[in-house]
């Protein structure tokens, strides 16, 4: 942190990995001086600016860390510390849950192994409390579904590729990876099955050129390596590269 300034509202420095979530006018500024009304918590007053707690790491107040619930005095200097990375999972977490707005993102968690639950009408209550109920992450990119809900553990999703979120979500968490072991569908578990058992689901073409199939348990669709199989294969070597950290 810099030298405090003039007394009065808060100084706030954001780490530089933070400030592409302030408004556009605060992003060059080294120290943001707001106006502040005492009664307040620091957590409070960050997200107010753009910043969900989920992205935050430590918060210190002229120097000593403090709880978000933490309510400064005037002219106070607060410096807000991105999230380290990785954030390791929690023993308890079993996967990962996402908004409405990622369903490019879920298939992709789902091609690498990722129990990834999604469902493309499910509203803000309806996330936190799968999240809460089912020990997952809720992925976002929608700030205010964070600072409005409560969910155990949530993240705001960094890209608006669906490449780049992968790739930011498994380098934050690093989780194991599992690939071809799931439905990119609807997120079941996918088994090997003979050639002859899904004969008659399959076109003309596809019978004369593979002869190795997997099946998802649950909703019953075939998989094999086609002809996108090449760009499937990258992102999974893109994915293990992420975790890994040599990505």
């Amino acid at each position: 942190m810099r030298g405090p300034g003039d007394g009065g509202g808060l100084q706030l420095w954001f780490a530089p990995e933070l400030r592409f979530l302030l408004a556009s006018r605060h992003r060059g500024q080294d120290v943001l001086r707001v106006s502040y009304d005492l009664t307040s918590s620091l957590g409070h007053v960050v997200q107010s600016l753009g910043v969900p707690l989920t992205e935050v790491g430590a918060l210190t107040v002229d120097g000593w860390p403090v709880p978000p619930e933490h309510r400064p005095g005037d002219g106070t200097l607060v410096e807000v510390a991105a999230r380290p990375r990785p954030q390791p999972l929690p023993p308890s977490a079993t996967g990962f849950v996402l908004d409405v707005h990622l369903g490019a993102l879920a298939r992709r968690l789902r091609l690498v192994g990722l129990d990834t639950a999604y469902a493309n009408d499910a509203d803000d209550p309806e996330l936190v409390r799968r999240a809460n109920a089912e020990r997952r992450v809720l992925l976002t990119r929608d700030r205010g579904l964070l600072r409005r809900r409560t969910p155990w553990l949530a993240a705001f999703v960094r890209g608006t590729r669906p490449d780049e979120q992968l790739l930011d979500v498994l380098t934050r968490f690093r989780p194991p990876l599992a690939p071809w072991t799931r439905c990119p569908a609807c997120n079941g578990d996918l088994a090997p099955v003979a050639k002859a058992a899904v004969a008659h689901l399959l076109e003309p073409g596809t019978r004369r050129t593979y002869d190795t199939f997997t099946r998802c348990r649950s909703c019953g669709r075939v998989y094999w390596r086609g002809a996108h199989g090449g760009r499937l294969e990258a992102t999974v070597t893109a994915a293990r590269a992420a975790v890994t950290g040599r990505g």
